[in-house]
């Protein structure tokens, strides 16, 4: 029994890496369509939120097999508790990113001067979701704790972004434009929030408790 316990552990590890996985794919894609104005990779982008919708269903109907079926306690539990938590995160950083591209294919959004710095805002975003999965897969404290710091930089960015457009609203030709891309800067900032979240349900499979 718990040699396939054990396997069904390891193919929820497997799955939460492969919608990590997916998630990064997401905000690349959608951040490359900004810069681009590729309708093609932004269509791409909204098709590969419906495949992490469905990883997103696969792993909670894991989750929930393995807590009815094989009632499992300590460590075991918390895994499968955080993983049910952190791939609602993930799901809503797929959803963000077809968000993105959504906005990308009806408000013909680019961005070829990066006026907000919004290159720099996707690749921290990255990075903390890259991280935040690696470390609820591998359980680590110190990296968990690291991107909870970081979440400080895409702050920051918005920040940022938010006090370029009150400078530039009545200069710019298109303040609609600008604001868009300033709900561009806070989709990032969300996505920041949710890597944060997943580090926190790391922390929890190692020490029990979501805070530092």
């Amino acid at each position: 029994m718990r040699t396939r316990f054990d396997k069904e552990l390891y193919h929820l590890h497997e799955a939460m890496e492969e919608i990590g996985q997916l998630c990064k794919e997401s905000i690349f894609e959608s951040t490359d369509t900004l810069f681009t104005g590729n309708y093609h990779e932004a269509e791409d982008t909204i098709n590969l939120h419906h495949r992490i919708h469905k990883a997103e269903r696969d792993i909670e109907e894991t989750c929930l097999r393995l807590l009815m079926e094989q009632q499992p306690v300590a460590t075991d539990l918390r895994i499968i508790s955080a993983s049910l938590k952190a791939v609602y995160d993930l799901e809503r950083i797929g959803e963000i990113g077809a968000d993105i591209a959504d906005l990308v294919l009806n408000e013909h959004l680019s961005v070829a001067n990066d006026m907000l710095n919004l290159k720099s805002m996707s690749q921290i975003a990255t990075s903390m979701v890259n991280d935040a999965v690696t470390a609820l897969a591998n359980q680590n404290v110190e990296l968990a704790k690291a991107v909870i710091d970081r979440d400080d930089q895409v702050d920051e960015g918005f920040d940022k972004a938010k006090a370029f457009l009150i400078d530039n609203f009545n200069k710019d030709g298109n303040p609609e434009y600008l604001i868009n891309l300033l709900m561009v800067a806070k989709y990032f900032e969300k996505i920041g929030d949710h890597a944060v979240n997943i580090a926190k349900w790391s922390l929890f499979v190692t020490t029990g408790k979501t805070g530092r």
